[in-house]
């Protein structure tokens, strides 16, 4: 067989070594199968980038070769192959090929045996050959298609196979995972080559290193393994020679052994769980052998030992309960040297913290439950005997798991669990009973739980039945006595409670034939227990119980029985207590419906003669609780279900003590609840039914007399409760309860007389006060609940006469007037209820009366302090309605009490709701009161008598608005109507005022109304002016605005003639009370403003918008400031005004002049306003408002006019605006007073620069000045000006424009300019600044003589710190004087020369250096040696410190200001000079270099003005009269210079070498070079004794570091020059003696 497959194996790899066929093959199959396959290549690619959109062509490319495969499948299986032989070819072909082949071979055809040995050699090869680096994708199809072969060709597949797995020699993993395959796949046919397989493998064990490779045969094994069972399994199938079960689980053993002791101890992971799985399969076929099964036992060490290490702990747990499980079914013990390491390693797994990398820990605990459950089946003992050593450890965790455990023994349904392991379960659990740790009392509650479910309940009984009952008791007690600071421990115990809660459920719906003493328990846990959550189940327990011995008769007659000998709780007590905790029947998890259960199956224990009654009853009351929740149901409906249902029970008792003893249980329990709370109030109620249908009244007495004596009266809630009960006590016990009162209050007379009430209570001390009002309403509710014929008898005497007893004889506080007012209504109320009074006279209602009277005097007249007022005029009220009825005169004097006691009080304010239902309630009160006395006695005339009602402030202009515009209605009887009415309300009015009104102007009144009987339109207007003009002088300044607005109001809300009128009236009151107005002018205003947006009609526009107008001639400030707080976008209301404003010239001038104030305010000083005009012209306006409203003005006035004189003020404003808005004070100011409502966002191009810049636009537009507008636009003013970074260099353009063509504005410009600098705001100073710096550069200041104080204000400028660009613009300016005022710059020169040099020195920012330097070189161009006196000095020295800044604006400006100086130098100064020249020198010609070329040409210039300093004529001939370039006419300057210094002044050279030596460490890269070759120069010039005496070390260190520099032509530079440097020792050592040979 292997010599078949060697030449098979032969002929393959000479087939694949030479690609062509053994037969002919189809040209044209295989160019279409290529080309098919090319489109499934070129869609893979598709596919990968954008998707999967793309595979239906190759699904359809695969299909055609498929199908073309079905008629010929040899000659396309051909062509594949003959395409798996192409060099170089894909992965993914390779794939697709072999994916191809796969389908073809699934096909029911015949293949011919030639292509199919052919094909499994190519694939074997390729299976084989692939490499990690392909990703073994190859290798895996290729394996694939070599099963897919083995399914008809079983023995080709398995010789090529077999043929590469030899003994001793490591194969391809691949040929591993295809051999596992195939036994898979062909169960039967694999079974004769599985002996050598296996055998072969477990020679190549000790080679097999690598990981992946161990992996491999791990999972193959695990194959092999599950083959071999499923072939045992179908033995009788087989047709090969068979192979015993003993027979594999030899061959096999070996290699579990070889597994388990080395490669176990591997350190990958994925080893050890490779090898972990693979166990498992193999235990399968060793443990059924009883001689392998102890070897097995053997290596069980080793398997623990991996629970220490990082393998996941479940599939080691897995191995080992196989093995336990097989020695439990086998009956094979483990050697007991090992039980104690199995105990503590599992039992460790169950008592610790699973790590954070175990996946499946809880997986791995029902594992370990499993092994557990094995061991106890095998070896209870020992187990049992481990498990009591563990709890007798302390540790809580320990205790808790080996609880779990046993729990879980207890619970496994095994035939072998033999009692005397649960009798040693018990024994290890009763150990830990003492244990006071909520996890460990949990765990034993579940034990007993367990055991019960079991079916050990016998085992239970006394112990654990004991201890469910101390664990219901002690966690019922921590949960009520919890504390806020233990909430971890507070949860725990609730665990504890509910665990102990279903304990009690299982127990008891269980055991049958329970103990009397756990049912006791069970019952007086109900009675006692605070803690009611725990009430539903334990009554659910309880009914399960009674059920249980209902139904048992051997257990009921037992109960029976011992019933008589136990103290069970009383059936009153019992009911009482349920009833109670029933009036809140959602509370506890819905224990209503548990105890409604528990009632019923109790029923005949409780009350046999109710039990039929209940049968009937409670179901109904179970059904309604249940139709409801609690969200849906009615507390009050439920508490009278349930008294229902107490009345009938009690009905059944008749004739018996069953009620009165009920209510003695009731009244027991009333100190166990809280106050307030639902079960007490529902208590209290109940007592007093129950109370009431008893029949032995002195013992209701004695009960009602216990009750008040242990009522805490200062508790509301008890106060309110026992009232109620002794109400409903009344109904059947009236007399009973009167005579308890009476008894009551004469045991408390001694103390009352001696005031000291509280002595019968000394834990709740009674307030004499508090008594009495509790006694006072107490007759009143026994007045509302008895009989009506028995309320008649005694409603004078006692209760009424009681009730004044005790209030008379009180201190009469609050409480109590309320207490006896509340009395008094409830005892009225009862009276007048009753439907047969007949002539019932009330004796006390007199008496009453006065009470009540004198209470309503005693009230503070002016505000409310309590209820009392209102409900005395209710208690007045009902009093009223009873017979003896108030005589006319009394019922007169009631009225005058109570409206005195209700019209003089203050309205509340807004903000305190209390006070203002307490005055809803008073009128409320009052009107009720006059209403039931009224409608008695005071007839239509009197009531008009009594009652005047005055004009209130504000009233007289309302009404006046509102009646004037039908004035000029167009029917007569309407026009009469209302003037009779406006003649009226001015009688009235002159009646209240001190008015002049007089008969002239009554006639004049009377002459208007004859005309406006006219039917002339005309007249009748000019009739209604008049009425106008008559009333006008008779309105204060409130009374105008009112009419005005109301006015306004009525415009729109009739027809045209009356708003006509309505604008002619307020034109009127405006014209004739205009000056007056001044304070109301904002409220007027705003009236107009509000309702002109609704106005239609043009005409009646046109004469509200003149009333606007008028105001603004008189109050121009409040006008505007009212305006200008309108909204933006602007409305075309307020359009509107405005274009009337620019009709009329000279007024709109003078708003627009207003409006530029406004906008000049934000940049002048802030000054307090000295009167109201100042106060709304310093009100804050929005600049964009006010903007938007001068462009308006500008766009809409006269076209003629070109504000010769408005025209510098608006273009400096603007500037100014313009400047704010790129500044800090861009914001606009917020206004508290005004409310913006925008309907959406302001358009983009509504900002202040937009708006700013059109503004102008228009300006320049309006001046006519068409050379400035042309400059400006072709300049771009307007784009420089709107972009914040280019603002000052628009403004600088823009003045410099206005000074060439538009002279005639500069000197108020100037004016402005010289105002705006002294401002305190920033932006103001600094614009104004930027066009002083333009006017400098022209003689405008000097010709205007403002030329002084403009400089002193650049001086103050120059000089602050602050502000860096108002210290460069100033500057600037200063140094523009010798442009604009050259003349003047001497008369200047101190200060000028002080200022600028004060810019060069300190610390100040580069810019204001530079700008310092420029004025510098400007003033000294006007200047000689002398005028610049001692700042020579300073300012040669400064100017020469920055040649070397690396800011080359400074260095630029510091070379031009030193050749100024150097044309400036004099003879006195020329020697000073001389040396800064000196000293700068080396600067001068290395800078000559700079990288900038500005300053390069700036220094260049500099140095030849400086050369004549040296005094050298050769030198100054050396320089500027070649063609050559900058560099080379600088090496030979330099060469030059250095020369006649090494000859004249070689010491000078000495320290330029010293000093170009420091600018070898330049930032520069060019100074950096430019050094280096400057310090070449000069070594080549110097003598070797000048040399010697230079530091020529530290040199060539400098020169090596520069080496080192990122820029390549300072490293050439530095070599040049240390090329020189070594040339210089070379000539030292020749020319030395010692150097000589």
């Amino acid at each position: 067989m292997e010599e078949a497959a060697t030449e098979l194996n032969e002929d393959s790899v000479e087939e694949t070594e030479h690609p062509e066929p053994l037969e002919p093959v189809d040209d044209g199959t295989f160019f279409q199968v290529t080309n098919l396959l090319n489109i499934m290549d070129s869609e893979s690619t598709k596919t990968d980038t954008t998707g999967s959109g793309l595979d239906m062509r190759k699904t359809l490319a695969s299909v055609i070769i498929t199908e073309k495969a079905t008629t010929d499948p040899c000659v396309v299986m051909n062509a594949l192959i003959r395409c798996l032989q192409v060099p170089e070819i894909s992965t993914q072909r390779k794939v697709n090929i072999y994916n191809i082949l796969q389908e073809i071979i699934q096909q029911e055809g015949e293949m011919e045996e030639h292509c199919i040995q052919r094909l499994v050699s190519i694939a074997s090869k390729q299976m084989r050959d692939t490499t990690e680096m392909e990703g073994f994708e190859t290798a895996e199809v290729a394996s694939e298609t070599l099963v897919a072969l083995s399914r008809n060709h079983f023995s080709l597949v398995m010789y090529e196979l077999q043929h590469h797995l030899k003994p001793l020699n490591l194969t391809d993993e691949f040929v591993i995972v295809t051999l596992a395959k195939l036994a898979n796949g062909n169960v039967f046919e694999f079974m004769p080559y599985m002996g050598i397989t296996l055998a072969t493998i477990f020679t190549m064990l000790r080679l097999a290193n690598e990981a992946k490779m161990r992996q491999v045969i791990c999972s193959a094994m695990e194959t092999f393994c599950e083959t071999v069972q499923f072939y045992l399994r179908h033995l009788e199938d087989s047709l090969y020679p068979v192979m015993t079960e003993d027979q594999f689980a030899v061959k096999l053993f070996p290699m579990y052994r070889y597994f388990v002791t080395v490669w176990l101890r591997h350190q990958d992971l994925e080893v050890k769980l490779g090898v972990i799985k693979s166990l498992r399969p193999m235990l399968s076929l060793l443990l059924p052998n009883d001689d392998l099964r102890e070897q097995v036992y053997d290596y069980i060490p080793l398997l623990l030992a991996e629970f220490q290490g990082g393998l996941e702990a479940l599939f080691i747990t897995q191995v080992l309960r196989q093995i336990l499980e097989a020695s439990v079914t086998t009956n094979t013990p483990i050697p007991p040297m090992l039980l104690h390491p199995i105990f503590t390693e599992l039992h460790v797994q169950v008592c610790t913290k699973t790590p954070a990398q175990q996946q499946f820990s809880s997986q791995n605990l029902m594992e370990i439950v499993h092994c557990f459950v094995a061991l106890a089946r095998s070896y209870p003992k020992e187990l049992m005997k481990f498990f009591f050593s563990q709890v007798e450890m302390s540790k809580e965790a320990i205790r808790v798991g080996t609880l779990a455990l046993i729990r879980a023994v207890v619970s496994a349904d095994e035939p072998k669990m033999n009692i005397k392991t649960i009798y040693l379960a018990i024994r290890v659990v009763k150990n830990t009973l003492s244990d006071t740790r909520s996890k460990v009392r949990m765990a034993i509650l579940r034990i007993i739980g367990q055991l019960v479910l079991s079916g050990f309940q016998e085992k239970i009984k006394g112990w654990g039945l004991k201890y469910v009952s101390v664990q219901l008791t002690l966690s019922t007690y921590k949960l009520t006595n919890r504390r806020e600071c233990f909430y971890q421990r507070d949860l725990e115990e609730k665990m504890v409670h509910k665990v102990t809660m279903d304990t009690v459920k299982i127990i008891t719906s269980s055991i049958s034939g329970m103990t009397n003493e756990f049912w006791v328990r069970l019952l007086c846990y109900i009675m006692e227990t605070d803690y009611t959550e725990a009430l539903t189940p334990i009554c659910i327990s309880l009914t399960n119980l009674a059920e249980n011995q209902i139904h048992s008769k051997d257990t009921e007659a037992g109960v029976a029985g011992k019933s008589k000998h136990v103290d069970l709780p009383a059936p009153q007590k019992l009911l009482a207590r349920l009833l109670v905790l029933m009036s809140s029947p959602y509370k506890g998890e819905g224990r209503g419906i548990a105890m409604l259960n528990l009632l019923r199956t109790l029923s005949q224990s409780i009350a046999p003669t109710m039990a039929d009654m209940w049968e009937q009853e409670i179901p109904l009351l179970v059904q309604y609780l249940e139709e409801h929740t609690e969200f849906t149901w009615n507390q009050k409906a439920w508490e009278d279900k349930l008294i229902q249902f107490l009345r009938n029970s009690l009905k059944k008792t008749r004739g018996t003590s069953w009620s009165l003893r009920l209510s003695k249980e009731l009244n027991n329990q009333i100190e166990t609840f809280d106050s307030p709370s639902l079960e007490k109030g529902f208590l209290y109620r109940a007592l007093g039914f129950t109370l009431g249908m008893g029949l032995e009244a002195d013992r209701v007495e004695v009960l009602l007399l216990e009750l008040l004596y242990k009522t805490d009266y200062s508790n509301d809630f008890d106060r309110e409760g026992v009232i109620l009960c002794f109400g409903l006590c009344a109904r059947g016990q009236v007399k009973t309860v009167l005579n308890v009162l009476h008894d009551f209050e004469e045991r408390i007379q001694e103390s009352e007389q001696s005031w000291q009430i509280g002595a019968w209570r000394k834990d709740h001390p009674w307030r004499r006060e508090t008594v009495k009002s509790a006694l006072m309403v107490m007759y009143s509710c026994v007045s509302s609940y008895c009989h009506p014929q028995m309320l008649l008898t005694h409603v004078d005497y006692p209760i009424t006469a009681k009730i004044i007893h005790h209030y008379s004889s009180s201190c009469q506080d609050i409480s109590l007037k309320m207490a006896f007012m509340k009395s008094v209504v409830q005892v009225t109320s009862s009276i007048k209820s009753i439907k047969d009074l007949e002539d019932f006279q009330f004796t006390h209602k007199s008496a009453l009366t006065s009470l009540i009277v004198a209470i309503i005097k005693a009230e503070p007249p002016d505000h409310l302090a309590s209820p009392v007022r209102s409900m005395a005029m209710d208690a007045l009220s009902k009093l009223s309605t009873l017979k003896p009825s108030y005589s006319s005169e009394e019922s007169m004097e009631l009225m005058d009490i109570g409206i005195h006691a209700v019209i003089s009080l203050q309205p509340p304010g807004e903000d305190n709701e209390s006070i203002k239902t307490l005055y809803a309630n008073a009128l409320n009160s009052i009107k009720q009161l006059m209403e039931g006395l009224l409608q008695r006695h005071l007839d239509p005339k009197g009531l008009q008598e009594t009652v005047h009602i005055p004009l209130k402030l504000g009233q007289f202009g309302i009404l006046v608005g509102l009646i004037a515009p039908c004035t000029c209605d167009v029917h007569r009887r309407t026009r009469l109507a209302s003037t009779n009415v406006l003649s009226s309300l001015l009688d009235l009015h002159v009646s209240q005022t001190c008015s002049l009104w007089g008969a002239s102007k009554e006639q004049e009144l009377e002459k208007c109304k004859e005309d406006l009987q006219e039917t002339d339109m005309a007249k009748i207007s000019s009739a209604s002016s008049r009425i106008a003009k008559v009333v006008c002088p008779e309105f204060n300044c409130d009374e105008v605005v009112s009419l005005i607005q109301k006015l306004c109001e009525n415009i729109g809300a009739m027809d045209l003639q009356h708003d006509r009128a309505a604008v002619t009236w307020i034109g009127i009151f405006l014209q004739m009370r205009v000056k007056e107005l001044e304070d109301k002018v904002a409220e007027i205003l705003g009236a107009i403003l509000v309702h002109l947006p609704v106005v239609d009609h043009p005409e009646v526009r046109r004469h509200l918008i003149e009333g606007i107008l008028l105001l603004a001639h008189y109050h121009q400030e409040t006008v505007l400031t009212s305006l200008l707080r309108q909204p933006l976008p602007m409305e075309s209301h307020l359009t509107e005004v405005w274009l009337a404003v620019a009709e009329n010239v000279p007024f709109s001038r003078t708003m627009l002049r207003g409006l530029l104030g406004r906008l000049q305010s934000r940049f002048a000083a802030r000054i307090n306003a000295t009167s109201k005009a100042d106060i709304w012209r310093l009100a804050a306006v929005d600049p964009l408002m006010t903007l938007c409203t001068v462009r308006l003005l500008m766009e809409k006035m006269d076209q003629d006019d070109t504000f010769p004189d408005l025209f510098p003020d608006l273009l400096y404003t603007f500037l100014l605006q313009l400047g704010s808005s790129h500044g800090p004070e861009a914001a606009s100011p917020v206004l508290k007073t005004w409310r913006l409502v925008h309907t959406g966002p302001l358009p983009q191009e509504m900002t202040l620069q937009r708006i700013t810049i059109k503004s102008m636009q228009l300006l320049v537009k309006r001046i006519n000045r068409e050379p400035l507008e042309q400059a400006l636009e072709e300049q771009s003013v307007w784009s420089l000006l709107e972009n914040g970074g280019t603002f000052l260099e628009g403004v600088s353009l823009m003045a410099r424009l206005c000074m060439q063509n538009a002279e005639g504005s500069m000197q108020r410009l100037a004016e402005l300019v010289l105002t705006g600098m002294g401002s305190e705001v920033l932006s103001c100073c600094i614009s104004s600044t930027a066009i002083c710096v333009e006017f400098m550069s022209d003689s405008v200041l000097h010709q205007e003589k403002l030329l002084r104080p403009v400089v002193l204000m650049l001086e103050k400028g120059a000089g602050q710190d602050k502000d860096e660009t108002l210290q460069v613009l100033s500057l600037r300016a200063l140094g523009n004087m010798a442009l604009g005022a050259p003349r003047k710059v001497k008369q200047y020169r101190k200060l000028l020369l002080e200022r600028c040099l004060g810019s060069l020195q300190g610390q100040v920012s580069s810019s204001v250096m530079a700008e310092g330097m420029e004025a510098l070189t400007k003033i000294l161009a006007e200047l000689r040696e002398g005028d610049i006196g001692s700042s020579f000095e300073p300012i040669s020295e400064q100017c020469r410190a920055f040649f070397d800044n690396e800011s080359e604006m400074i260095r630029l400006k510091a070379f031009i200001l030193f050749g100024k100086l150097a044309k400036v130098v004099g003879i006195s100064k020329k020697r000073f000079f001389k040396g800064e020249v000196k000293r700068g020198w080396v600067s001068l010609m290395l800078h000559c270099q700079d990288p900038c070329p500005n300053v390069a040409q700036a220094c260049l210039a500099t140095m030849f003005q400086c050369v004549h300093f040296w005094g050298w004529k050769s030198l100054e001939s050396s320089f500027g009269h070649s063609n050559d370039s900058i560099n080379d006419q600088m090496t030979v300057f330099q060469t030059n210079m250095c020369s006649i210094l090494a000859q004249k002044k070689p010491v000078v050279l000495c320290d330029f070498l010293l000093e170009t030596t420091i600018f070898m460490k330049s930032n520069l890269s060019r100074i950096r070079i430019s050094a280096c070759a400057l310090a070449g120069i000069i070594m080549k010039q110097l003598s070797a004794h000048y040399l010697k005496k230079m530091d020529l070390v530290g040199l060539r260190n400098s020169l090596q570091d520069l080496q080192l520099d990122s820029d390549a032509g300072v490293r050439r530079a530095a070599l040049e020059t240390l090329k020189v440097l070594d040339n210089c020792n070379q000539h030292w050592l020749l020319a030395s003696p010692r150097g000589l040979p």
